[in-house]
This record gives structure tokens, C-alpha cells and sequence, in this order.
């Protein structure tokens, strides 16, 4: 087989892998360059074709748990709404779910807020945990220590 074909093809292979980042074509562009510098070599084509596949398998197989491992391990920071999740704030206006009343402060913006349940009222100036985002409307409870 040309060495331009393998070459061709280990081209493709990366292209693909660029652009999709799935973790599955880089595997057998590392066997289509192995059959590349064979062919390179004047190899039988039976060879490079073998190559190729034991060459691609044991790339997918021996490299292919640890980099899945590694991408997928990577501390990710919380952004945006996720990361008021656990985090105090102040009560700016008195919450009345019944009223659709309710506001608190946290991270330095003020946001509308209620509570889980629609009987509970929380004071202006309460301290209270985020608990969950519904909307734009955070749900929230009063801070455990303020509430005793």
C-alpha cells in the first residue's frame, strides 16, 4: 500500500479526533502512522494492515482508561447559580411565599427568593443557606445557628 494512502488516512483520523475531542480516533491515527512509516520501509502490505490493527487496539486499550481518567478527573469550578448552592446569605426583604414576596443578598448581587415551604416566613435581615435555584428564585432556609 503507498505510504500517501496511510498518510491520507492518519491525517483524517486526527482531523476527526480535533474536532469531535472524543477520544476515539486518536488511537488508530497513532496505528495509521505506525502503518505509514512501515510502508515508508516497503513492508508487505498484510503486515501493515496488522500492524495497524494490533497497533490501534492496544493504543485504544492500554492509553484509553487512563485518558478518559484524566480528562474527565479535572477539577471543574462552579459558575453562575451552581456555585451560590451552600452559601449564606442576608434576607433584604422579608420572604412571603404566599405573597410572592422575598429577597436576599449573596456574592454581591440581590436575588428573589422563597422558601420550600409556602407556611414559613423569614425576616428581613435573617441569615439563610441557599438550598436550591427554581427559576431565577432562590430557595432558601434559614441558616441552621440563627435559627435556634
Amino acid at each position: 500500500m503507498d505510504a500517501i494512502y496511510w498518510l491520507i488516512l492518519f491525517i483524517v483520523l486526527l482531523v476527526v479526533e480535533i474536532i469531535t475531542l472524543g477520544l476515539t480516533t486518536i488511537w488508530f491515527a497513532g496505528g495509521a502512522l505506525t502503518a505509514f512509516v512501515l510502508s515508508l520501509l516497503g513492508v508487505s502490505d498484510v503486515l501493515q494492515w496488522a500492524v495497524f490493527c494490533v497497533v490501534s487496539l492496544i493504543l485504544l486499550f492500554a492509553t484509553r482508561p487512563w485518558a478518559v481518567r484524566y480528562f474527565n478527573n479535572q477539577k471543574k469550578e462552579k459558575t453562575n447559580v451552581d456555585s451560590l448552592m451552600g452559601k449564606t446569605a442576608v434576607v433584604t426583604s422579608e420572604i412571603r411565599n404566599l405573597e410572592g414576596k422575598g429577597e436576599v443578598f449573596v456574592n454581591g448581587v440581590n436575588w428573589t427568593a422563597r422558601t420550600k415551604e409556602d407556611s414559613v416566613v423569614i425576616e428581613k435581615d435573617t441569615k439563610v443557606t441557599v438550598t436550591a435555584v427554581q427559576g431565577v428564585k432562590l430557595i432558601v432556609e434559614v441558616k441552621k445557628e440563627d435559627s435556634l
